[in-house]
């Protein structure tokens, strides 16, 4: 394992700092791809020196963990790459479905091997002498067949299942994240068509802080439901209002009281503003 884990290593040191790249831009997917690509290549290329000899053990860590970790992420990948391409361009409906669909065809995958998963879930280890040592194929289990067409020196008979389970779980998590965003984005939409004010281009030009500033003097002054509603409330409002994230409001607040002489800064402004319009206005 000394000669492997330093490979194992740098990959998974690679995923981590690309771990917030976007997986629907495609350039992404494809470097994510060609890095596991890559790693699974030379790991094969290294077990067959004879500087990497394995003890039983070994073998069994490596075929049961350490490959499926590299080849369950390329089979990720491809099936994100096969999702961007193949997801309609519909209505928020359709894709819903599209991608419930995906979901309950991972389910059905799941169950034809569900003892297996379970074997893998539990962390079980009293058959891995037969599924994850080369070699060895007992019929009388379940048997992945598809190791029988690929390197007999690099394959068990169950470390492509191995990394089936490896793919699901990612998959699991990258499609409810793509449910929920479009769930998201379908209220959004309900919103909008039930007040079609909501989507009016108003877009908020002056600081996030000087929204949060003119949201707490509103609330201050009662002049929305007499005071009686939460700030988160009307900061959630405001954010839908003019399309913005306004982040963490009592934070802002709190830089807002630490200002020193310039605590309402913004409010000024907004009076000098108005005093200097009604001014013009009456010069006119």
């Amino acid at each position: 394992m000394l000669h492997i884990t330093p490979i194992v290593e740098e990959y998974k040191n690679k995923l981590e700092q690309n771990k917030n790249q976007n997986l629907q831009d495609i350039n992404v997917l494809i470097q994510k791809l060609e890095l596991s690509i890559n790693t699974l290549n030379q790991l094969r290329v290294l077990l067959r020196t004879k500087e990497c000899l394995f003890t039983q053990e070994a073998e069994i860590y490596f075929f049961k963990r350490i490959k499926p970790f590299v080849n369950g992420r390329i089979k990720y990948f491809l099936k994100i790459r096969k999702f961007i391409f193949e997801r309609p361009s519909a209505s928020i409906k359709k894709q819903v479905k599209y991608v419930c669909l995906l979901i309950d065809e991972l389910e059905k995958q799941k169950i034809r091997n569900l003892e297996f998963y379970h074997y893998i879930r539990h962390n079980s280890a009293s058959l891995d002498h037969i599924y994850f040592v080369r070699g060895n194929c007992k019929l009388n289990f379940p048997v992945d067949t598809s190791h029988y067409f690929s390197d007999p020196e690099f394959s068990t008979s169950h470390d492509n299942l191995a990394a089936q389970v490896v793919c699901y779980d990612l998959l699991s998590v990258y499609y409810q994240k793509e449910l929920h965003a479009l769930t998201n984005q379908n209220t959004k939409v309900k919103r909008v068509e039930d007040n079609p004010l909501l989507s009016c281009d108003l877009s908020w030009t002056a600081s996030k802080t000087d929204l949060v500033e003119l949201i707490y003097a509103l609330h201050s002054a009662g002049s929305i439901k007499n005071g009686q509603v939460e700030i988160s409330k009307m900061a959630e409002i405001c954010s839908e209002l003019f399309d913005l994230n306004l982040n963490n409001v009592y934070k802002t607040y709190a830089e807002i009281k630490n200002r020193g002489k310039d605590t309402t800064k913004f409010l000024d402004q907004l009076k000098r503003s108005l005093e200097k319009r009604i001014d013009n206005d009456n010069a006119k």
